[in-house]
């Protein structure tokens, strides 16, 4: 591989935009990068010799974000012989060839399902002095056949399927990410009990629509004996889950839940709408009963249970009466979070053709009223937890007064943001440490404790960040997965699967 200068590696950075699924692809695409010899570039890097885009469709102005993002970057690279620019992810797969005539700066184009390509795409641009575009239109690999560079210590995403197979009329994920593929359970639980084995306390299971896991393989209930199997992990503390979809949400997960002590209190399960007739035009099949139905069962196994959602408002067609059934779910579930989203159109979706497209005072007007009414009963909800002790793993970058205000965050097991004082332990704590205080005040949207922590537990993903190490996993193939030497660590950096 060329190198940027006599002995010297060549440097990337990875920028990433969108939903946990991008945030776990561009750790794919850091450890395709380091097996291929490159290295991470250090933050204050302004000209790396590779920078790749992975790239989100589904948010608003995405197409302006990175088209910006790829003007900034021109002089930088005309001044920089041999610095190559690449464009993946979901607004690449559906761009494609436009992305080069666009910006003919740019160097490699590749799409969700061919990230393993990437390497050798740069080489070929390299090599040809012309840009390199491949889109695949079904997946080459499974991504986690993939080697890994992984950005925390203490908490890992670890992908159970990719792909959709719903037809939401406001979403175009299923065109960019296609049809839902499985991983088998083993291959899983390998990947799981490596990152365990490396001191990891926290896995997330990802998936477009988590819960109808199993469907490839015909297993209806495969989801809930997942959740088991990772209780049985030793060293695994924490599972959490997203997104799940109402229509497939079964009461052996619940079950599950309940009765796997590793598994988190905590559901994050779109709404997206309270009114029966906006789901339908959705083309969501549940109604707002069957959806508080599943609340209500869950708080039944789990009383301490915290709830977050993702709402849409503006829908085409949305009338008042609709969007006022919409306040009386919000109310009704008592979410302890939600995303809330003004409706735009997006190119390539039903909705974006549909009658009745409103007006941007009348969407602005009623997301300013659901914001109010989401934050009056998320504040109260979080007021009851005031002289509570909860338990903490310690985080990066969740707090960001915490140098101003002496503090340090993390998240409770229930998925809550909690800031707190570290009083006489001040320097010994660290990230993926483990910590219990008492609640002193609640906000809408975070936690403070402002006493003196009660207990503090080391743990190895403690020593981990201590030591500048994150766990790399070369790619987990027949359930036999191991652990690569640690990579230093760097700084964070900041980055649809909420469907």
């Amino acid at each position: 591989m060329t190198t940027a200068a006599a002995g010297s590696p060549r440097t990337y950075q990875v920028r990433t935009y969108g939903c946990q699924m991008n945030v776990h692809d561009s750790e794919r695409i850091s450890g395709l990068l380091e097996d291929a010899g490159y290295v991470r570039a250090a933050e204050a890097d302004e000209q790396p010799d590779v920078v790749v885009f992975n790239t989100c469709a589904v948010r608003e102005n995405a197409d302006n974000r990175l088209y910006g993002n790829l003007g900034h970057l021109r002089p930088v690279k005309a001044k920089h012989p041999g610095m190559q620019i690449a464009v993946g992810g979901c607004l690449a797969q559906k761009d494609r060839g436009d992305i080069v005539r666009k910006a003919p700066w740019v160097d490699v184009v590749f799409g969700t399902h061919n990230i393993g390509s990437l390497p050798a795409m740069l080489d070929r641009a390299r090599h040809n002095a012309a840009a390199e575009v491949e889109i695949l239109e079904s997946l080459e690999v499974f991504p986690s056949t993939l080697p890994t560079r992984r950005e925390s210590t203490y908490a890992g995403w670890v992908s159970i399927s990719v792909g959709c197979n719903n037809t939401c009329t406001f979403c175009i994920v299923p065109s960019l990410r296609g049809k839902e593929k499985d991983r088998r359970p083993g291959d899983i639980l390998a990947e799981v009990r490596a990152l365990a084995d490396s001191g990891v306390l926290e896995v997330t299971l990802l998936g477009q629509n988590v819960n109808s896991y199993g469907v490839e393989f015909g297993d209806r209930y495969a989801f809930g004996k997942l959740l088991r199997a990772c209780g049985d992990i030793d060293g695994l503390e924490r599972v959490r889950f997203t997104s799940p979809h109402p229509k497939d949400f079964t009461d052996d997960v619940i079950a599950a839940m309940a009765e796997t002590p590793n598994v988190c209190h905590s559901l994050h399960m779109p709404l997206q709408s309270g009114s029966d007739d906006v789901l339908r035009a959705m083309r969501r099949s549940y109604r707002s009963e069957r959806y508080l139905g599943i609340i209500e069962k869950v708080r039944a196994a789990m009383p301490d249970a915290a709830i977050t959602t993702d709402i849409i408002v503006g829908f085409p067609g949305e009338t008042e009466a609709d969007f006022a059934r919409t306040l009386d779910v919000v109310r009704e579930a008592r979410f302890s979070s939600a995303f809330t989203f003004q409706y735009s159109k997006r190119p390539g979706t039903p909705a974006a053709t549909m009658d009745g497209q409103l007006p941007k005072q009348v969407v602005q007007e009623r997301y300013e009223r659901l914001i109010a009414c989401v934050e009056e009963i998320t504040w109260a909800e979080n007021k009851k937890l005031v002289g509570e002790t909860v338990e903490v793993l310690v985080a990066v970058g969740e707090g960001r007064k915490d140098e101003r205000t002496g503090r340090m965050s993390g998240r409770a097991r229930d998925g809550r943001l909690v800031h707190f004082a570290t009083g006489e332990l001040a320097g010994q704590i660290r990230p993926g440490d483990i910590v219990h205080t008492v609640v002193t005040y609640a906000a809408p949207h975070h936690l403070n404790a402002d006493g003196a922590p009660l207990a503090h537990r080391r743990t190895r993903a403690g020593d981990a960040a201590e030591a500048g190490q994150v766990p790399r996993t070369p790619g987990v193939l027949l359930g036999l997965p191991t652990i690569g030497a640690p990579a230093a660590a760097p700084a964070p950096v900041g980055g649809c699967a909420a469907h």
